[in-house]
């Protein structure tokens, strides 16, 4: 009895410090958004931020996938303090710059980089290794639960400093609130190490990539995760100027974006728990389906703000709750001895769909004035996105294992 409490002590431990930091990284990530007319306001051109916020969506997934083979080398601690220091330093030299070059190497590269590292991949990669295969799924949900509480809180405080004490003093906050991810990563992530000791497992980072490269499930999730990421991408960076557009109070766009992250709490949640009961990509169909109808239903729409905050709170039931079934089948297809790294290629494939997301909106609304085209890309890819994930198989590869039993 006391060794199961003990293990309950480590599991809260480990998925509440793990969460609190992912509150820090994605927060302040997500709220970029609202940064896009203050920006515009100080001379810079929409086109150019929105390729800034486009350039910090590609980074920080490509360096996941990085970062997780790295951590599978000398742990995740020290990439956890790599990327406390990137973004600190992004987001503070950002206010600094007076050029689109400056504003594209801090915040769309060093802070983008920063938040990478404290991110989805290295907390649930290391997470899996130091928490037995039936706690994962909730502590992938708990830990996915944490970006939508850092969304919701740090949406609104940072809409209220732009609003209060202007955009350069709004980055400089949250660069401060960078440096408190140093104080959760030893906690977060400690030593991590192999709770799956007897299972076989590729031996190599390079043979886990090659099996997975070959797998057409892997290759679907991918398909889908590009679609999602184009999709959360558009509207973190964009709902702020659609929100002006539609002639609402600019005010509430932190509020909707807030809205957004406390309803994926419960979606994460939920889904993280349900992924012991369903098939996962039995679960990422829904959240895809759920999202295309939701876009469908706001076009047709009167534009109020029951209406915008009706949208974001369906929104945000789906918003990041395809993290843990999608971490879950990597997981279940090719163990967690490499889940940072094969996971975080999952989220490179996702931050590629971000780059669009984040660049094609700027470029139509500069061309035609309106979103309208693209939420209509939107809603078509959510539907892409949930028959992508239909043929996937919930299977170990046997090639993985075979490999594995042989080296």
């Amino acid at each position: 009895m006391r060794e199961a409490a003990d293990q309950r002590v480590s599991f809260w431990s480990i998925a509440l410090a793990s969460a609190a930091l992912m509150a820090i990284t994605t927060g302040v990530r997500l709220s970029l958004g609202l940064f896009l007319r203050p920006l515009a306001a100080s001379g810079f051109s929409i086109a150019s931020v929105s390729l800034v916020l486009a350039v910090g969506q590609f980074c920080w997934g490509a360096v996941q996938p990085l970062f997780g083979l790295l951590a599978s080398r000398i742990g995740a601690w020290p990439v956890i303090v790599l990327g406390a220091l990137l973004l600190t330093l992004g987001l503070a030299l950002a206010p600094l710059c007076h050029s689109a070059a400056g504003l594209l190497l801090t915040l769309g590269v060093l802070s983008a980089c920063g938040a990478g590292a404290g991110s989805f991949a290295i907390l649930i990669g290391a997470a899996a290794q130091r928490l037995p295969a039936a706690r994962r799924g909730l502590a992938a949900g708990v830990i996915n639960a944490g970006g939508s509480c850092g969304q919701m809180v740090f949406a609104p405080l940072s809409q209220a400093l732009i609003s209060t004490w202007g955009w350069a003093v709004a980055l400089w906050t949250l660069a401060a609130a960078g440096l408190a991810t140093l104080l959760l990563g030893r906690m977060a992530v400690g030593r991590a190490r192999a709770a799956s000791a007897g299972t076989r497992e590729p031996s190599s980072a390079g043979h886990a990539l090659h099996a997975a490269l070959q797998n057409r499930s892997y290759l679907c999730l991918h398909a889908g995760f590009f679609t999602c990421g184009l999709h959360i991408a558009f509207l973190v960076t964009h709902l702020p100027s659609e929100i002006a557009l539609c002639g609402l109070p600019v005010a509430s766009a932190g509020a909707a974006i807030g809205l957004i992250g406390l309803c994926n709490i419960g979606g994460s949640l939920a889904v993280g728990g349900l992924g012991g009961r369903f098939r996962l990509k039995t679960l990422l169909t829904a959240l895809y389906l759920v999202r295309a109808l939701a876009i469908l239903l706001y076009l047709g729409a009167p534009k109020t703000l029951a209406t915008l905050y009706a949208f974001s709170a369906v929104l945000g039931l789906t918003w990041l709750a395809t993290v843990p079934p999608t971490a879950g089948l990597v997981a279940k297809l090719f163990g967690v001895r490499h889940l940072a790294t094969l996971f975080g290629l999952t989220l490179l494939s996702h931050q590629t769909g971000a780059f669009f997301g984040a660049w094609l909106g700027g470029l139509v609304l500069s061309r035609t004035g309106s979103y309208q085209w693209m939420w209509y890309l939107d809603a078509g890819l959510a539907l892409l996105a949930a028959a992508l994930n239909l043929p996937i198989r919930e299977a170990a590869v046997q090639a993985v294992v075979t490999e594995s039993a042989n080296t």
